[in-house]
């Protein structure tokens, strides 16, 4: 399966004549992201479902602190109304940064999105709900059955998407972040008595295709450089990427200097934090990764540089092989 990810950075309208292109080609689902500084998730998504027919619909992903959850599983309920049934809920820990910005405090991020997607659940199912911090919240429509997939990164989020979520979003591109994360997975999922063949496991990519690899290389650098800078130490390790390496990059980010962050990203760097190159190039990668497990690919920013083309060949050339 191939999903793919949509930053509403630009009008509605154009998020869903995109998303339609990306339907027509053979995409099964449409992520749109959830920052408080683009365009309204839940607004888009009611677009795009509007704009499209057979296409699933998540945030991809919306987070327990930016939105009460009560509100979250209104409307996502109304989005699947909206769509026929189309929607899923993707659902994490959120961005650390970000709240600071927002004067959001990031607390407690394992037994918040837990107490969430449980409560959320119990919400969807009409039930009243005393959870969360609820005192006997309940819906007043019927909104149907909604998957809910985590996005997870560390292992204790891993863990728990195995015991709790039907699929698990990871944004990673590379088969060894697998080898690591997809036996996480399955231990959460047996731990809680569950089989992990039912937890849908998904890449969330960048991905760059184009039929000249130099471009589709360059198109994917300032993504892979924000990528690095917010790493981990042990997943940089885990690529053999020097922390000092990834500093410089950080340091750029942080001065503003964009140019010199396209410089300072190396080939092995996009080996490590994207898929990029030709069709050819590209559909290899998407092999290595579903033999890890991977039950979907999700193509993530910045798709190609030049978005529809990009879109077009990865229909004709990756997903219909």
């Amino acid at each position: 399966m191939f999903g793919i990810e949509f930053v509403p950075e630009e009008p509605a309208a154009k998020i869903g004549y995109l998303a339609k292109l990306a339907e027509d080609v053979g995409f099964d689902t449409v992520w749109v992201t959830d920052h408080y500084n683009n365009r309204d998730v839940y607004t888009t998504l009611a677009v795009v479902s509007m704009l499209t027919n057979k296409v699933k619909l998540g945030t991809g992903v919306t987070n327990p602190y930016t939105r009460n959850t009560a509100v979250t599983a209104s409307s996502i309920g109304a989005i699947n109304e909206l769509s026929g049934g189309r929607a899923i809920l993707g659902i994490g820990p959120g961005d650390k940064a970000t709240f600071e910005i927002m004067g959001i405090e990031w607390d407690k991020p394992l037994t918040r999105v837990k107490e969430s997607v449980s409560a959320i659940r119990a919400l969807l199912a009409r039930e009243r709900v005393n959870q969360a911090g609820m005192k006997g919240a309940q819906l007043k429509f019927n909104p149907g059955k909604i998957p809910i997939y985590l996005g997870a990164q560390g292992p204790k989020m891993l863990e728990l998407a195995g015991a709790i979520a039907d699929g698990v979003l990871i944004n990673a591109s590379h088969p060894d972040d697998f080898k690591f994360a997809v036996p996480v997975i399955k231990q959460g999922a047996e731990k809680a008595g569950r089989k992990p063949e039912d937890v849908q496991i998904c890449a969330y990519a960048s991905f760059s295709v184009d039929k000249d690899q130099a471009k589709a290389v360059n198109a994917s650098k300032m993504v892979v450089g924000f990528i690095v800078a917010g790493s981990p130490s042990n997943v940089l390790e885990r690529h053999e990427i020097e922390q000092g390496d990834a500093k410089k990059i950080t340091d750029s980010i942080a001065k503003g200097d964009f140019k010199s962050v396209l410089a300072e990203v190396t080939p092995k760097m996009v080996e490590a934090f994207s898929i990029a190159g030709t069709p050819e190039d590209c559909r290899a990668r998407v092999n290595e990764l579903q033999k890890t497990g991977v039950t979907q690919i999700v193509v993530g920013s910045p798709i190609g540089p030049n978005r529809e083309s990009a879109i077009k060949l990865i229909g004709k050339q990756i997903i219909c092989k």
